[in-house]
């Protein structure tokens, strides 16, 4: 039986810059000439729409399958994106996944007209998509979350749990990435929870940087926040990949040990750097 220690990596790549027809077909053949096992859109208003997206990434690939990063699911009716999702993985090949989420930045909702309510209200929204999509479809669900609902609703139904990497921060507000004593406590919370799931679900993490030997000094993450940790204490995060090809391989297999993830969502613009890491484990 595979075990959560020797589960099979899985790396994806999120996309999000192309704009034009050409840009998104080129960009998902790459990533499948890569050796990338997913290609992932994400939802954020002022980039291109991921439903279609992931249609038009469909027709321009083969192998690579296809998931979000993730849809804020306060934007869909959960019986309309149902349909939708059926209807794309059924053009598709069989090849979607979607990944869902609750939505936290307040200012998403602002631009779309739609009223940001608590969080309890959009958990609880994002807790009837996931049991519309299971009940009705066959795509598989991951659910990325780092709150102590959104993580048990992901450990009961989800078919991956996605963890943020990031630390709390006041709702509606922007994401700082997490520390490694953070990201210990919230995947201990979700192994408490999965019961005899832990062997049949994934979890997966963000790769916010992929860095070469020494490559860590006053570097920012992601959301362009300071990152005031020593090089140790960022080669410890899963997100933060620093050293040779060869040193990240060891840092994949040393995460999958340690918290048992082993599926990787790389960001766009470490999609070329990563690509190394992938040769180099393969």
């Amino acid at each position: 039986m595979t075990t959560v220690h020797d589960r099979p990596f899985r790396f994806a790549v999120t996309v999000f810059t192309p704009v034009e027809r050409d840009e998104w077909v080129a960009r998902a053949r790459l990533a499948e000439q890569l050796g990338y096992d997913v290609v992932q859109v994400s939802d954020h208003l002022g980039m291109p729409a991921p439903l279609p997206t992931l249609l038009l990434a469909a027709e321009a690939t083969e192998r690579v399958r296809l998931g979000t990063l993730v849809l804020n699911t306060t934007f869909y009716q959960p019986e309309v994106l149902a349909r939708d999702l059926r209807t794309i993985d059924r053009y598709a090949g069989g090849r979607v996944e979607v990944g869902l989420g609750a939505g936290y930045e307040r200012g998403q909702f602002d631009a779309a007209g739609i009223p940001w309510t608590p969080a309890a209200e959009r958990v609880a929204h994002l807790e009837r998509t996931v049991e519309r999509i299971k009940d009705s479809t066959t795509v598989p669900v991951l659910v990325a979350g780092r709150g102590d609902r959104v993580l048990r609703l992901a450990a009961e139904r989800a078919d991956v749990v996605a963890f943020t990497g990031t630390t709390r921060v006041r709702d509606g507000e922007g994401l700082k990435l997490g520390t490694i004593e953070e990201l210990t406590d919230r995947v201990e919370f979700v192994r408490a929870h999965l019961g005899d799931r832990v062997h049949e679900v994934e979890l997966n993490i963000p790769v916010h940087r992929v860095l070469p030997p020494g490559g860590a000094h006053a570097i920012t993450d992601v959301w362009q926040n300071d990152l005031d940790l020593t090089t140790d204490q960022l080669v410890e995060l899963p997100s933060m990949l620093i050293g040779t090809p060869e040193e990240c391989v060891e840092q994949l297999h040393e995460a999958r040990k340690r918290f048992g993830i082993s599926y990787f969502s790389v960001l766009e613009p470490e999609m070329m750097s990563f690509a190394r890491v992938i040769e180099a484990m393969r």
